[in-house]
């Protein structure tokens, strides 16, 4: 049976890039069963010491410094002229698996896998023997959306916004290669979603949590980057109204320290978990999340209607800085430097109900309805005109009985 066979270029600088590359996965096999092959690649790491040292680096970064990603960030944007028209660190074994693999697209989702990458693949493959395309889920343009993204000769160039779109022209993208396509969520976060009723369930018998107390959704990326401990006694003084869900990505040592919090405050209600697959329920079952700036959650957490309060602890990275200002122009989200500015929020809230409905009325102008198949089957169908394979593509949702997962709003046991 002829297949397409797509490779996907990703990178663990942070956790948005793989998320995406997992989702893209997901939705092809969803949608076309075996008859779409997707290979990921974590490329940076895989293909050089020091690309795999500058992950690393990014990472510690993140959770220790932000502020020193400004000089950090300064420095990757050297790459774009680096890897102008080949690929300067790690070429060998990604000319390996183009060579063994044989892909009819290279999709890249990362910043640092464009340039130079998609020339090589040309070079190795034929023109015709290969498509190039890019999904970048920045929200805005400016400093922060890195030039590497910017590879004028790729085939198609999806953008999350508008905005972050028409910056991409800007720096040279053609218009007529560019689409403005939204979540790239997985199937399973279109599948899974909870009413009223649901929410209040999913609270109770899930999380152990009182059904109407106002929850705030304490969230760190996958690397455990967070100011969990210095919010919490914040929430602390509201303990018979406010209540808290607190994921920790992959730190055991924050996960252990908040257990121990959790014995020595029992007033105050809590559900702790470690890295988590259930973020989209969790935002379901929140009314607001506090967050560092990263691309897929404020996308999900736009998507889910649960209010952002962007972290800004130790400075926001310049990619973040992106998120922060499409969130501040047009919803006026805030950021919190510091407990002090956390206090000044919550306390606001709780002395007046009307001013977080305000608050969650302007962060759902932004809010918009998507097909997500949509870009599922535009990059399926780049990579089949040079496959030319014959696909069947299956309904989304799946219905009754048929093959695949079944839509559900209740993903827990019923009363």
């Amino acid at each position: 049976m002829a297949k397409v066979r797509i490779l996907v270029l990703t990178s663990s600088t942070g956790g948005g890039h793989d998320a995406r590359a997992e989702a893209f996965a997901e939705w092809c096999f969803q949608l076309y069963r075996h008859e779409v092959d997707v290979r990921i690649e974590q490329m940076l790491e895989k293909s050089s010491v020091i690309n795999r040292g500058g992950v690393n680096l990014y990472n510690w970064i993140q959770r220790h410094a932000p502020w020193l990603h400004q000089v950090f960030f300064a420095i990757v944007e050297l790459l774009s002229y680096l890897n102008r028209r080949r690929v300067m660190l790690g070429a060998g074994y990604y000319l390996d698996v183009l060579r063994e693999y044989q892909p009819h697209l290279v999709f890249s989702v990362h910043d640092c896998l464009n340039r130079g990458y998609f020339q090589l693949a040309r070079r190795t493959l034929t023109p015709e023997r290969v498509r190039c395309a890019t999904y970048c889920g920045e929200f805005s343009g400016g400093w922060g959306y890195s030039r590497n993204w910017i590879e004028p000769s790729v085939d198609l160039y999806i953008s999350r916004t508008p905005t972050a779109r028409d910056f991409a022209v800007k720096c040279g993208i053609p218009p007529d290669r560019t689409r403005v396509r939204g979540y790239l969520m997985r199937p399973r976060s279109h599948l899974e979603v909870l009413d009223a009723a649901d929410r209040r369930n999913y609270r109770t018998k899930r999380l152990g949590l009182d059904p109407d107390r106002f929850t705030v959704f304490l969230a760190t990326g996958g690397n455990g980057a967070n100011n969990h401990a210095a919010l919490l006694p914040v929430l602390l003084r509201y303990a018979d109204r406010i209540q808290a869900i607190i994921i920790c990505g992959r730190s055991k040592e924050t996960f252990n320290e908040l257990i121990h919090w959790r014995a020595l405050h029992p007033e105050f209600n809590c559900y702790i978990e470690g890295y988590s697959d259930n973020v989209h329920l969790l935002m379901q079952a929140s009314d607001v999340i506090v967050t560092r700036g990263g691309t897929t959650t404020c996308a999900k957490a736009l998507h889910f209607r649960c209010p952002i309060i962007f972290n800004a602890f130790g400075g926001i990275m310049p990619q973040e800085r992106l998120t922060w200002k499409f969130f501040r122009n047009g919803a006026a989200s805030e950021k919190i430097e510091d407990a002090a500015d956390f206090a000044r929020i919550i306390d606001r809230w709780m002395n007046n109900a009307e001013t977080y409905g305000h608050v969650r009325d302007n962060f759902l102008k932004l809010r918009y309805e998507e097909d997500p198949t949509v870009i599922i089957d535009e990059v399926v169908a780049l990579a089949n005109e040079v496959a030319r394979a014959k696909l069947k593509r299956r309904a989304f949702p799946p219905p009754a009985g048929g093959d695949g997962p079944r839509a559900s709003r209740t993903p827990f046991p019923p009363d």
